[in-house]
């Protein structure tokens, strides 16, 4: 829907510049931009649908007493596993702070002490207190409340509400617009909306896994895209799990934030043993990856996972964690007198479309931010509360690359028709696409092997035979993508582990790079070996 406040009377046209996706990286970015004119086209009202309103934990800045941008720098490098870019982390930790300031800007009511100060927690592989947060797991809520109310303040702002993008519109070497379905995907009819400069901001794949902690819109469309037009891809077999997905049978998973066993919960078995204490020498604050093996290992041999917060939280549990708390008591679990269940689900993919230091992308006119891109400074496992400053970071990056760039605005035709057909967005997943999350989650999930990832590839591989839907198109070529990467690379590192190759491999410090036309390769490959 387009409201009259964002179809001021100077606009003839729409913009010259198009960002794809209202979450945290977009309106961000939209912001950045003002008072350049730009249009922003979200599949669901800003808000809704991005991974960025349900982050718990908060932003990751060096910002406290004692603690530098080497040391910020230092944990995110050994969280990567060897492959962070770290030219790159360095520049968006050094650029941290200023960013907070713009949110504080914005009206982000980020936790303060008694002195006013910014109130700095401490989560799994940071060695200080740097996450800046607000009433202690609301910090993704409160930070896109208050940009969409300084998005609605500003007049060189469109948004166009309930337009899912399908396609990207390639000529030559550039990008020149996009192609959305209006009526939130329900509609028969595609508008085409030309552009000088499209930002893509489209999130993330956690919908690809039968079990993940992100909303229905986050099905890795915007990688698939992409790649469909021809841009390189980076690490995309890289997928977080975030270890303690509060396991109640709700698609997504409601989460049990990190921030839980930052202030000391405990994970334990059914036998109330503390089990990773027996694997890490952090325990509960090792690693995600490390976390989500021991978790996952505790749930598939019967003994269950749980977290502990009667002793850490107690009482004060609805005060200090209330989004956790709803949704354990909606579940008929007291949180602050009975432990969790919890399960790995997906929470964060590291790969995605690959960018440099301005959010250019390998396709001229197209720019891409948040967990859409690999920038490279996650590398093989993201440290946690990292993501949300890469997507402020670079959504700001990209709003001054494309301003030096593009520095006159022009208006084009406002958008035209491009054609209908018979493929509007459903409310629940398809049979073909339950299908493939199961695949996805039975084959590509904690744990790997070439026999789990060669039946996955055949199956998207089957998929793909049957299919005449674009955007599933877009959704199996994300999958592909991922699973070939994780085909390709015989060892196991960060969040990819693979009980055939156990160990980190020399060879193999180094990200990956890859392309459709690569990826469709390695399919045609092992479907050769199969017919032999």
């Amino acid at each position: 829907m387009l409201t009259d406040h964002f179809r001021p009377q100077s606009f003839n046209g729409i913009d010259d510049i198009v960002i794809v996706g209202g979450g945290l990286a977009g309106l961000f970015c939209a912001l950045k931009l003002s008072p350049r004119p730009v249009t922003v086209l979200a599949a669901a009202p800003i808000g809704h649908g991005a991974s960025s309103a349900w982050a718990q934990g908060g932003i990751a800045a060096a910002m406290g007493l004692g603690d530098t941008v080497d040391k910020h720098v230092a944990d995110t490098l050994i969280a990567g596993a060897g492959i962070v870019d770290e030219k790159m982390t360095r520049m968006m930790v050094q650029e941290g702070p200023a960013r907070i300031h713009d949110l504080l800007d914005y009206g982000v009511p980020f936790d303060r002490d008694l002195e006013g100060k910014l109130l700095l927690s401490r989560e799994a592989a940071h060695s200080e207190r740097r996450i800046v947060r607000v009433k202690g797991d609301m910090a993704g809520k409160a930070i896109m409340e208050a940009l969409i109310s300084a998005v609605r303040k500003t007049p060189s702002i469109r948004v166009l509400e309930g337009y899912v993008v399908e396609e990207l519109v390639r000529e030559g070497r550039f990008i020149s617009g996009v192609i959305a379905r209006p009526d939130a995907g329900q509609s028969k009819k595609r508008v085409s909306f030309p552009a000088r400069a499209v930002v893509l901001c489209s999130g993330g794949v956690g919908h690809l896994f039968a079990i993940t902690t992100n909303p229905t819109e986050a099905s890795g469309q915007g990688v698939g895209m992409a790649a469909r037009a021809g841009a390189i891809i980076a690490d995309p077999e890289f997928v977080q799990f975030h270890p303690t997905a509060i396991n109640i049978g709700r698609d997504p998973a409601p989460l049990a934030t990190e921030a839980l066993r930052g202030d000391g919960a405990h994970l334990i078995n059914a036998a109330g043993h503390r089990f990773m204490l027996d694997i890490h020498a952090d325990g509960e604050l090792a690693p995600r990856d490390i976390v989500s093996r021991g978790v996952f290992a505790e749930v598939q041999a019967g003994r269950g996972a749980f977290l502990d917060c009667t002793q850490a939280v107690g009482a004060h549990f609805a005060e200090a964690f209330p989004t956790v708390y709803a949704s354990c008591m909606a579940a008929g679990i007291d949180p602050a007198t009975q432990p969790i269940p919890v399960v790995p689900a997906v929470h964060y993919h590291m790969g995605g479309v690959l960018t440099d230091g301005e959010g250019r992308t390998s396709i001229d006119g197209l720019w891409a931010a948040g967990e859409v891109t690999s920038t490279g400074v996650h590398g093989a496992n993201r440290l946690a509360s990292n993501s949300l400053l890469e997507a402020v970071v670079f959504a700001a990056r990209i709003a001054e690359n494309i301003k030096g760039m593009l520095p006159e605005p022009k208006m084009t035709d406002w958008g035209k028709n491009a054609g209908e057909n018979d493929d509007p967005v459903t409310l629940e997943d398809s049979p073909a696409l339950s299908k493939l999350r199961r695949s996805m989650s039975d084959n590509v999930g904690v744990i790997r092997s070439r026999d789990s990832l060669v039946r996955a590839i055949r199956e998207i591989a089957a998929l793909e035979r049957g299919n005449t839907r674009l955007r599933f198109s877009n959704i199996l070529t994300t999958a592909k993508l991922i699973t070939t990467a994780a085909f390709l690379r015989a060892e196991s590192r960060g969040g990819h582990y693979r009980s055939d190759c156990p160990e980190q491999m020399p060879a193999w410090k180094h990200r990956t790079f890859i392309t459709l036309a690569e990826a469709d390769r390695v399919v045609a490959e092992i479907a050769e070996t199969e017919a032999a």
